[in-house]
């Protein structure tokens, strides 16, 4: 069940990458890319601020030991492929979301180990996380990097078969989407009950809260594009954080519990944003206005 349960995970993370790619030209990636502010600015919120916010929580709420590494290792593992579909479900700027969180995972890839090291030791709970970084990259570069690519040439090569297959990719990914998320519920249902009363969960909340409040309001652009850069930023690479979690802590019980709580209060908070966001459509124009998108980008 474990091994299915990956596998319906990996084909969700495709699939949303595949239509967030069927939806995106050349010319608004070239806008994004033409932003080095923004892209400065997210990788400031989610590279630096993340990290710090986490420890900072972790202190407040006075978390045990394991609570307190866990919520450090998820803080450190920015551009998990669910903020895409989370801007989605909110009716933001997919293409700029999408194009930023693939990078923010990229970046990640590099930087989790040694920023949940650093704080690890910082705050005296020893430990040394030495991650395969090689490992981490190729799996962002395979399930995220890949098929956003594909999904970018098809839509730039063949539009009519990219918007026919994206059909098929955006049902697939909404679809699964939710059996993903039953099966989270219910295959860690326990850790949770076990957690209620916790304050690793609400101090997870608060984080994931805080999180998307400030990736909307440090970004520029228009309430589209604040949409995409407030929702790439809650939820946490799982891959890496459970991999942190068998090679330095040798699958510790509390944190392996603990962590678990936190990613699924994440995925709470992220979709109940999202949900409440989209009930109203963003402004979907770029603020450069209009040299640097989509339509007029491309001719």
């Amino acid at each position: 069940m474990e091994g299915l349960f990956n596998a319906i995970v990996a084909v969700f993370i495709v699939l949303t990458m595949l239509s967030a790619g069927f939806t995106t030209t050349f010319g608004q990636v070239k806008s994004i890319v033409r932003r080095p502010a923004l892209i400065a600015l997210v990788l400031l919120v989610g590279i630096v601020m993340r990290p710090l916010i986490g420890w900072g929580a972790a202190e407040l709420f006075s978390l045990a030991v394991p609570a307190f590494i866990a919520l450090v290792i998820t803080a450190s593992a920015p551009g998990a492929p669910f903020g895409a579909k989370l801007v989605m479900i909110s009716k933001g700027d997919v293409p700029s979301g999408a194009v930023l969180q693939v990078t923010l995972a990229v970046v990640m890839s590099f930087t989790f180990a040694p920023t949940a090291n650093l704080i690890i030791e910082a705050a005296d709970l020893g430990s040394d996380l030495a991650l395969p970084v090689a490992d981490i990259l190729k799996t962002v570069v395979v399930l995220q990097l890949v098929p956003f690519v594909i999904g970018i040439l098809m839509r730039h090569w063949t539009e009519d078969v990219a918007r026919t297959w994206n059909e098929f990719a955006s049902k697939g990914s909404s679809l699964l989407f939710l059996v993903v998320l039953a099966g989270a519920l219910l295959g860690s249902w326990e850790t949770l009950v076990d957690l209620i009363g916790d304050r690793v969960l609400l101090a997870g909340g608060v984080v994931s809260a805080v999180m998307i409040a400030l990736g909307y309001v440090v970004s520029t652009g228009t309430t589209a594009t604040r949409r995409a850069t407030g929702l790439i930023e809650p939820m946490s690479n799982s891959g890496p954080c459970f991999a942190a979690v068998a090679i330095a802590f040798d699958n510790d019980p509390a944190i392996l519990g603990a962590l678990t709580g936190i990613l699924l209060i994440q995925m709470v908070v992220g979709v109940a944003t999202a949900s409440f966001l989209g009930r109203d459509p963003a402004d979907e124009a770029d603020e450069v206005g209009a040299p640097g998108t989509s339509e007029s980008a491309e001719a």
